[in-house]
């Protein structure tokens, strides 16, 4: 495959993730708004569960099926890749059937037993994309390992865009024809099923117009030793597992969270409703505006795999270092000033963008969502550190250490949530926990396979300082105008003050390089420009 085509191919994937994670973070803010806190937490509490078997079922094989595939194809055993994607889909149709029937089936037993019995229509909703993503997911990998990303961007996109409008229109009719928050809750988890449902169609219209195609080079390909089927199945697991196991961690313990934080909460003399009311202002408003940096964050992660895993196959250890420490730096430049802004602006940006709920419901969101800020700068770390390391052929120290920080995540959060001075905000503290105990692990095998020597000036306190002449401009110009116009346009003025002054801060002590912008997408030409009017050291 040519480097143009690779790079085009990247490109169409990189769009169309960007497009599925805008739509993803933003779709729970109007969803927020129309079924408030206690409904979030409906909805919330059937997520877990969902993500946890959406990984179990599609996670790995979508990859072992990409890599075995095109590892044959080029070779010209169009025949053999055939074959295996065949296997593969009828392995993932299975796993789907048996993933989607345990949850139809057990939707009822599931949400009584995380405290949360008015969650069941919401986990009912799910069962059908349980069903349909993992079909789905075989005719991506399929598709990715001939080198085709189009039609994975494209289905990717007609399932998010499907679920978002399917989702919406679904609770609006339903709490016009008042039937209840818990059934509103499960109309916004069935838009993840009809989403799942057309991307399925998309990518099946798809695969039948190329099938003539496909046809045509199987009657081309030589003949090749037929691989027996178990073979191939060995073969795809071996791949599979280990991508799978790293991939179900966060879901598995998302899912004990729930049933922890919904159960502690009512130890300590919450109602079972109020209680799904604070959970729902955690994971559904706070949680959900945590995700917005990781937009940023996770195609720094996708960039720093190729160009790490390219540098550690010439053994090239100072280009990964030089790598590695453009990352480390980049990655603190998002999070910090995104922790900060979200910290100092919590309880203004709850009340702009949940303005519908209760101001009580505003102003506890808010509180969580200060604790909750901090969490992003470890998250952040945790997902560029694990590409550094997993493009060094180091996938399962990562998971390693992600699991250590759940497991004491786990412990923090059933004592702390138990504490009534503490309560939610204890999950909160929780998730601060396990992702800086992660980082911190991850940051320390990095050091020891890269052998890099961090310079604290330009890795720490340059970017320290610029994000403390933010956060200080946007908490006087928040102040100041709050008076004058308003929290809305208070807040709005403040962010864009606070991205101005950083950006600004950023150049003036030389915590960003034109190395720096490589990582990140048209950084090349913006750094050139840069450089010309002097704002832009090398």
């Amino acid at each position: 495959m040519s480097k143009s085509n690779f790079l085009k191919g990247a490109a169409i994937l990189g769009i169309a993730g960007f497009i599925v994670k805008i739509l993803g973070a933003i779709y729970r803010i109007p969803i927020a708004n129309m079924i408030g806190d206690t409904g979030m937490g409906y909805y919330q509490s059937a997520y877990p569960l969902y993500t946890l078997m959406f990984a179990l079922s599609t996670a790995g094989i979508p990859v072992a099926i990409a890599k075995i595939v095109s590892e044959k194809n080029a070779l010209g055993d169009y025949r053999g890749a055939q074959r295996v994607f065949k296997i593969s889909f009828i392995g993932l149709a299975i796993g789907g059937i048996l993933t989607s029937s345990f949850v139809f089936i057990g939707a009822k037993f599931i949400a009584d037993k995380v405290g949360n019995s008015n969650s069941y229509y919401a986990m009912l909703a799910l069962a059908p994309a349980l069903l349909f993503t993992p079909i789905m997911s075989a005719f991506r990998g399929y598709f990715q390992g001939r080198q085709d990303m189009t039609p994975t961007a494209v289905s990717q996109v007609i399932e998010q865009l499907s679920r978002v409008s399917v989702g919406l229109i679904l609770v609006s009719v339903l709490l016009k024809l008042d039937k209840g928050l818990p059934m509103a809750a499960g109309g916004a988890s069935f838009g993840a099923s009809a989403g799942a449902l057309l991307g399925t169609i998309t990518i099946l219209y798809i695969y039948f117009k190329r099938r003539r195609k496909i046809r045509r080079e199987i009657r081309k390909s030589p003949r090749f030793d037929k691989e027996s089927t178990n073979k191939i199945i060995k073969d795809i697991l071996s791949i599979a597992i280990p991508i799978t196991i790293g991939a179900s961690v966060i879901p598995l313990f998302g899912t004990i969270d729930v049933a922890i934080v919904m159960r502690r909460l009512q130890d300590i003399g919450y109602t079972e409703v109020e209680a799904s009311g604070l959970y729902g202002q955690l994971t559904g408003m706070a949680q959900t505006l945590i995700n917005f940096p990781q937009v940023f964050s996770v195609a720094i992660a996708a960039s720093l795999v190729p160009a790490i895993s390219t540098a550690f196959a010439r053994r090239d250890f100072r280009e990964i270092r030089k790598t590695t420490t453009s990352g480390f730096r980049v990655t603190l430049l998002i999070g910090l000033p995104a922790a900060m802004g979200l910290f100092v602006l919590a309880n203004p940006i709850v009340k702009l963008l949940y303005f519908s709920n209760p101001i009580e419901v505003q102003e506890s969101a808010g509180s969580i969502l200060q604790v909750l800020a901090f969490s992003v700068i470890f998250l952040t770390l945790v997902q560029s550190l694990t590409a550094i390391l997993q493009g060094m052929g180091k996938p399962f120290i990562p998971v390693r250490n992600l699991i250590i920080g759940a497991l004491v995540k786990v412990v923090i959060v059933y004592v702390l949530t138990g504490i009534p001075e503490i309560g939610i905000k204890g999950a909160a503290i929780s998730t601060i926990t396990a992702y800086s105990i992660a980082a911190i692990l991850n940051f320390i095998a990095v050091k020891r396979y890269t052998k890099i020597k961090f310079n604290i000036i330009n890795m720490v306190i340059k970017p320290i300082a610029s994000v403390a002449i933010m956060t200080i401009i946007v908490w006087f110009s928040y102040n100041i105008t709050n008076s004058m116009i308003g929290n809305k346009l208070a807040t709005l003025v403040a962010i864009g003050f606070g991205g101005i002054s950083y950006g600004l801060a950023l150049l003036m002590t030389g915590a960003i390089t034109s190395r720096d912008f490589e990582l990140l997408p048209g950084g090349n030409k913006l750094s050139i420009k840069l450089r010309r009017i002097g704002l832009l050291r090398k």
